[in-house]
């Protein structure tokens, strides 16, 4: 996939989706991760890793994704861009609970960092639940899998509700400072 460079910087990166599974992922990222490639504005060394508790592949999570693009698509679809985004999916199944996952998660994505020279970027999107953000993100500094370098970037996009009242938002935010420091905490509101 040919990509202009446009004068713009496009790091290289995994593009980790915690809740890969759910109605914001399928009616609202996937959409917007193709239009993205559809206007060039993702990397070349690029992918997408998706991660939730419902078992399956990386080749089932492919087809969901393909029929997900299809379905919801706002314009024609381009076959050869499609195919492109299809390539670079992968799929985790796992408890968010569980510190296997992360012990897994950890090996994949240094599988597909090497396979799509991504440098050790990673962003991480969380669109589960957000009684799941706190154990997440305690569970990725354990691996050691939100550490920032000078040598690569690693962040965390948290969408409301980022709490539920001030009190419990303070919360959340204390606990992912404890592993994350405030420059890497996206927070956002898709509507």
């Amino acid at each position: 996939l040919e990509q202009p460079n446009n004068g713009q910087t496009r790091p290289p990166t995994v593009f980790v989706i915690f809740g890969a599974q759910g109605d914001l992922t399928k009616r609202k990222l996937i959409p917007a991760l193709y239009n993205l490639a559809t206007s060039h504005h993702l990397p070349q060394e690029f992918a997408i890793l998706g991660v939730d508790v419902i078992s399956m592949n990386t080749e089932d999570f492919r087809v969901t994704i393909n029929r997900d693009i299809q379905e919801l698509s706002t314009r024609p679809i381009d076959p050869t861009i499609k195919e492109w985004l299809l390539d670079r999916l992968y799929y985790l199944s796992g408890d968010f609970l569980d510190p296997r996952t992360y012990a897994r998660l950890k090996e994949l994505l240094a599988d597909i960092n090497q396979t799509h020279g991504t440098q050790g970027n990673y962003l991480y999107y969380m669109a589960t639940a957000p009684t799941f953000f706190t154990e997440i993100v305690q569970q990725l500094g354990v691996q050691g899998l939100v550490e920032n370098r000078e040598d690569y970037s690693r962040r965390i996009v948290i969408e409301k509700p980022f709490g539920h009242d001030l009190s419990s938002a303070r919360v959340l935010n204390q606990s992912l400072c404890e592993v994350l420091d405030e420059r890497q905490i996206f927070r956002i509101d898709h509507y």
